[in-house]
């Protein structure tokens, strides 16, 4: 019961229209078929093996809760063991984005999904940011295109609706992007919101904290600048990670065709298909499909007729394959740079931060070492006029011997002793003072 609540908070609203696949999930649909064919759920829960709990967004933006074990998430996804281990939330591992033949995996900041040409899959956490990841992406699914285009005009519904025919025969417009690519942008959305926010939080608490430290050094201001220091060093490298993500992802014209999914999946149904087509022609002509052709019992028309066929078909592909790979790689990397713009801009507010608060230290340095000085001149005059004072105890001393002279007797003697001591030591003060201003050892 306490599964089943956990689970409908989790799940974000779907549309009235939209087939309830959580249920199908746990058990089979009327065709008998299940959302994961091969997958047993019941025998996994049965064997014990460790289940992990899955959000699936779906190219039409319905979503569901289902539990697969890290071995059949392997199968499916066709991915090694060490790319799954990024998306574990028992460990930290940096932002990553890598592209594998049939999924992107996807590790950024708490957006942990492996992205595929037909189905996001993302771990189930009751993080925000993951749920509001899940209705991000549903509602750019779910909205529908037409609906944009309406009250853009007859003549622009006209080209957009020509350039949509010619997508269905394999143009590929700049307008349109992939499935992959729309759940890549959301992630990135997300994790560059995310960062940027932080760092709008930090600067709204770093600015006041600053001044007050210039207006009032304290121990308990130093502490409180030595924590905002340190969660800045940690959100620039977070930041830093991000960017050289992105960065890395767009100097590598190999890694964002690798990550164009939908087009190798598209080139895979077609040379499947050319294939079938080339086997029919084959069994039209006679020729046995399960049994090996002999070159020797072919006749040389076929054989020429095969081969050209085969070499018009792999030009065709080839040429098709360059084409679409320069596109999609223009789109993708036209994508990367705007979130790369974001999270530069994010990078460049922290910078900027970092520098005012080196400023702050190096002026709190400055005032520290005026007042050492201040201090240290305090000193010095300190040390001058004791050595002045010192004068009254030599003449003190020498008057104070056992032995007989003439002045004993004078009644002001001892007045004029004082008079010519006291002369004598201010005339030393100052010769001290003139000599030490004279080697600008005290400010004049």
């Amino acid at each position: 019961m306490l599964m089943a609540e956990l689970k409908e908070r989790l799940l974000p609203p779907k549309p009235q229209s939209a087939v309830n696949l959580r249920d199908a999930s746990y058990r089979a649909s009327a065709s008998g078929r299940q959302p994961f064919q091969g997958m047993d759920l019941l025998g996994l829960k049965k064997r014990g093996q460790g289940l992990r709990s899955w959000i699936r967004v779906d190219t039409s933006g319905n979503s569901q809760i289902i539990e697969v074990d890290k071995f059949t998430m392997m199968r499916r996804c066709d991915l090694p063991a060490r790319d799954l281990r990024l998306l574990d939330p028992l460990f930290v591992y940096p932002s990553t984005i890598l592209g594998r033949e049939k999924a992107i995996v996807v590790n950024l900041e708490q957006i942990r999904c492996i992205i595929t040409a037909d189905e996001v899959l993302l771990l189930n956490s009751l993080d925000s940011y993951v749920l509001q990841y899940v209705v991000e992406l549903q509602r750019r699914l779910t909205s529908g295109v037409g609906e944009v285009w309406q009250s853009e005009g007859p003549e622009l519904n006209r080209r957009r609706s020509s350039r949509s025919f010619d997508n269905s025969f394999g143009s590929t417009s700049p307008d349109y992007l992939p499935f992959e690519f729309r759940a890549l942008e959301v992630a990135l959305e997300a994790a560059c919101t995310f960062l940027d926010s932080q760092a709008a939080e930090l600067e709204i608490e770093a600015y006041p904290l600053l001044d007050e430290l210039t207006s009032k050094i304290s121990t308990l201001n130093l502490e409180r600048v030595r924590r905002l220091k340190s969660r800045l060093v940690a959100l620039t490298r977070r930041v830093q990670k991000v960017r050289d993500e992105i960065e890395q992802l767009m100097d590598d014209d190999g890694d964002m065709a690798e990550m164009y999914l939908t087009e190798k999946k598209s080139r895979m149904e077609s040379s499947f298909y050319g294939d079938q087509s080339l086997m029919g022609f084959r069994s039209i002509d006679g020729l046995s499909i399960s049994a090996p052709v002999s070159p020797v019992s072919s006749p040389p028309e076929t054989r020429r007729l095969e081969k050209s066929l085969s070499i018009a078909r792999s030009r065709h592909e080839s040429m098709r394959s360059s084409e679409s790979t320069t596109e999609s790689i223009e789109e993708l990397e036209m994508l990367l740079e705007a979130y790369f713009v974001v999270i530069d801009s994010t990078l460049n507010k922290l910078t900027s931060l970092k520098e005012y608060i080196d400023d702050t230290e190096d002026f709190i340095n400055i005032q520290l070492d005026n007042v050492r000085n201040q201090l240290i001149q305090f000193e010095l005059l300190l040390t001058t006029a004791t050595f002045v004072v010192a004068i009254f105890g030599v003449v003190a001393g020498i008057f104070g011997m056992n032995f007989a002279i003439p002045m004993f007797d004078d009644p002001g003697a001892f007045k004029w002793v004082l008079i010519v001591t006291g002369i004598c030591g201010i005339i030393i003060f100052c010769a001290f003072v003139w000599f030490f201003k004279y080697r600008r050892l005290m400010p004049l």
